[in-house]
This record gives C-alpha cells, structure tokens and sequence, in this order.
C-alpha cells in the first residue's frame, strides 16, 4: 500500500469580497523579505476640483467649465488591487501569463496581433 493518494483535488472558493477588476498596469518591486509585491492600477485622467456653469439672466444653463491647464496633463493611477508573492508563486504566474499569451498568438495569428508604446492592441 502506498503511503500517497493517488491524487490531490482542488477545489475552489470565491471570498465574497472578491471584484473583477480592470487594469491598464502593475506598479511595485521586491520589499525588503524578498518578496514580490504587485500593485495593479487603473488610469484616467484626474477629475477637476470644481467645475461651474454660467447661468444666462433668463434662466438657462450655459457651457460647463472646469480649471485645466493645457502645459500639463495629470493621470491618476487608481491602485485597486496589491497582490505579494514568494519567489515560486511568482515563477508559476509567469509560466502560466507564457502559455496564455502564447495561446492568444496562435488563435488570432501574428498578423492579427499589434504592439506598440501605449501597449496591447487588435488590429
């Protein structure tokens, strides 16, 4: 007799907490236990403070205006998800991000697929 099983499921659970989330990139690095922490971000571009409205002496509403400078554009990166991992669980993602990317490249072709500075995109 074995002192193994013959095998070992895993079987899955959400927490309630769990949200799908969107994200344009990671900022992070390798904190001082040498550990991966990964802080997955959302851009757009920064809400005004205020925005205002004049309002015309017969009542109407006219165009809305809001303070912007137009030297300078200012993008939020709003960080909704952090995620640390170890060395190994680190390794394994990366091998698994290869097999999907490589997946994606063989159904839609090379032809298919475009790279440039903003990122990602479909042709």
């Amino acid at each position: 007799m074995s002192q193994y099983p013959n095998r070992v499921r895993y079987e899955y659970e959400m927490d309630p907490e769990t949200r799908l989330r969107y994200s344009h990139g990671v900022w992070g690095g390798i904190n001082p236990q040498g550990e991966i922490e990964i802080s997955f971000y959302l851009e757009s571009d920064k809400l005004p403070p205020y925005s205002e409205r004049l309002i015309a002496p017969d009542g109407s509403f006219g165009e809305e205006s809001a303070p912007f400078s137009e030297e300078e554009r200012v993008i939020t990166r709003h960080i909704h998800s952090r995620v640390i991992m170890n060395y190994h669980t680190a390794r394994a993602m990366l091998e698994w991000l290869e097999d999907k990317i490589a997946a994606i490249e063989a159904e839609a072709g090379a032809s298919a697929l475009s790279f440039d500075d903003t990122g990602f995109h479909h042709q």
